[in-house]
């Protein structure tokens, strides 16, 4: 999720004007109101960190929006959206999550239906029953001011963004930062993450302003008093990654990146505030670029487009599906290469609970350590220091309790170095193997950190589970580096031989090699081959962390007695 840029740590039809006109149909269903609220008939998701979200049973399978947007920079807009839903189990109502304006009417496959806009509760309820294995589009129109929902930990608001510009009443922007349930500021959705759908979007805004979201573009009409632009997002994203801009936007087009399934070209196009510094545009023509080496260890991009939108209200950068929204404070490669990563986990991959989002923010995080030795940097280094900023901040298990742990440093280092140990544990070939893996085989499914720990049993072994297993639970910050039956050794200098059962010159061959040094990871010097005088003392692994990369040996540790 979001990348948090701190000073220690560098995330349908024309414009409509007054009062809304409704077909009949509308009316008749926004005249059966019942007075009496059914909300206790509701069974919610059931999140650990905001048991109130979703509804369980829904299915939201799509979600064909057209959202109308008249005075840019401020919080007036108006929707028609039209909800696939399915039912998992018979269902007495239908509740949607929705923070934003008065709804007027209401659908259900085109007759009306009665519901109740329960605005204590944040829930739309639509009073019709759905019986299990069936499923309805349910239709609503709605115009008003979009919610305003304070995130529980930062100060800032959640959700649909509005930037007036103070020069230009008509210039101002805006933009959704939604995770983790701001979406239902702005739209009624089943807004938790374990229900990712699709979307059909399309905005309308006056002429002369740009407008995107997620997704591929389609249909672009201009009027004499609106444009419209429609977007197709075919692959299903949680409702918190649906990014939508609006406003004077720059796009620039970059060449095709052959990061796609069989080496398919991923169409690149960014956008910009006028005036945006070339200093600030430069890290993302990297992107091409980043989006290869990120795909060599993830496996193929899993969406047709990307690109990043920059926005100028300080918050954190967010990675909303196949755009990320970056504001200018964020331009930077590590957060791009942050953002990037989430369109596999987090946009692709998706979450069953927020209490395991370090399942989002550990893999974003050691992206980062991947571009770095793409590079040539030295990742180990990097990953010593977060060992040492846990050590210093403390830590705590991998698994969120409260809201405020959500983006904490637990959850992007020590998710990250959690990943780290499974790939000093494994070696590169296997660990990459398993990144391909775990991004294509959960794909389009949602995870907990239960599913990742049952993957790595089967893809590494019971060995890397326990190990992963102690990152996950254990109070006290893990250690890494050369371990013996499980155990950090003890030694400062030992003799190690072995196999090299890296990739590269010297796979297979035999090894001998002197630790020199040991901190929180390895570092070894070759010594002269040959056997030693010493006696057998314990066999383990030996982990040769080198600029090249991770390699792994099985190895007999000796005790010199000469």
């Amino acid at each position: 999720m979001r990348c948090v840029v701190r000073s220690s740590n560098p995330l349908r039809g024309g414009l409509l004007v007054g009062a809304m006109l409704l077909p009949a149909p509308f009316l008749a269903a926004a005249q059966t109101v019942p007075a009496a609220s059914p909300a206790t008939q509701v069974r919610p998701v059931g999140d650990t960190l905001y048991p109130t979200l979703g509804q369980a049973g829904l299915d939201a399978v799509h979600y064909d929006v057209h959202l109308t947007v008249t005075q840019p920079g401020t919080r007036a807009l108006s929707g028609d959206v039209t909800a696939t839903l399915r039912a998992r189990q018979s269902l007495p109502l239908i509740s949607l999550d929705f923070l934003g304006p008065a709804v007027t009417a209401a659908l259900w496959d085109g007759q009306p239906v009665p519901f109740r806009q329960d605005r204590a509760g944040g829930k739309l309820l639509i009073l019709r029953a759905l019986p299990a294995g069936q499923e309805a589009r349910v239709t609503l129109r709605y115009a008003g001011m979009a919610g305003v929902l304070p995130d529980p930990v930062f100060p800032f608001t959640l959700g649909w963004q509005a930037v007036p510009d103070p020069r230009n009443a008509a210039g101002g922007a805006n933009f959704a930062f939604s995770e983790p349930d701001g979406t239902r500021t702005f739209l009624p959705v089943n807004d938790h993450p374990s229900d990712p759908a699709t979307f059909t979007f399309t905005l309308t805004v006056p002429p002369g302003t740009a407008a995107v979201a997620s997704g591929e573009r389609g249909r672009v009409t201009d009027t004499p008093g609106a444009h419209t632009v429609t977007f197709h997002q075919t692959r299903p994203i949680p409702t918190y990654a649906l990014a939508v801009h609006l406003g004077p936007l720059e796009a620039v087009d970059s060449p095709g990146v052959p990061a796609g399934p069989g080496g398919t070209l991923i169409a690149r196009r960014d956008y910009f505030p006028p005036g945006t510094a070339d200093a600030v545009r430069a890290p993302y023509r990297r992107t091409g670029e980043i989006l290869e080496a990120l795909s060599d260890w993830f496996g193929p991009y899993p969406f047709a487009t990307y690109g990043s939108a920059v926005v100028t209200a300080r918050l954190p950068a967010l990675e909303t599906a196949t755009l990320s929204t970056m504001p200018v404070t964020s331009s930077s490669e590590r957060v791009i290469v942050h953002e990037a990563a989430h369109q596999w986990f987090g946009n692709t991959v998706a979450l069953r609970d927020w209490s395991d989002v370090w399942l989002n923010e550990g893999f974003a995080t050691y992206a980062e350590l991947l571009w770095a030795e793409h590079q040539g940097q030295d990742g180990q280094a990097l990953a010593d220091a977060w060992h040492a900023t846990l050590q210093r901040r403390g830590t705590r298990p991998l698994i969120a309790v409260t809201p405020d742990q959500m983006f904490d440093t637990s959850a992007y280092q020590r998710g990250a170095l959690a990943l780290h140990a499974l790939r000093l544990h494994a070696g590169d070939p296997a660990f990459r193997r398993f990144l391909r893996g775990y991004a294509a085989g959960e794909a389009g499914a949602v995870v907990g950190t239960g599913d990742l720990l049952a993957y790595v049993h089967r893809t590494l072994g019971p060995g890397a589970a326990v190990l992963l297993r102690q990152w996950v639970e254990a109070p006290e910050l893990p250690s890494y580096g050369l371990r013996l039956n499980g155990l950090q050794s003890p030694f400062n200098r030992s003799e190690a031989s072995g196999s090299n059962t890296g990739s590269g010159r010297g796979a297979g061959n035999p090894v001998k090699s002197r630790i020199v040094g040991e901190t929180n990871g390895i570092r070894v010097a070759p010594t002269r081959s040959g056997n030693p005088d010493f006696a057998l003392r314990n066999v383990g692994y030996l982990t040769l962390a080198a600029a090249g990369g991770v390699r792994s040996a099985h190895v007999a540790i000796w005790k010199e007695h000469r």
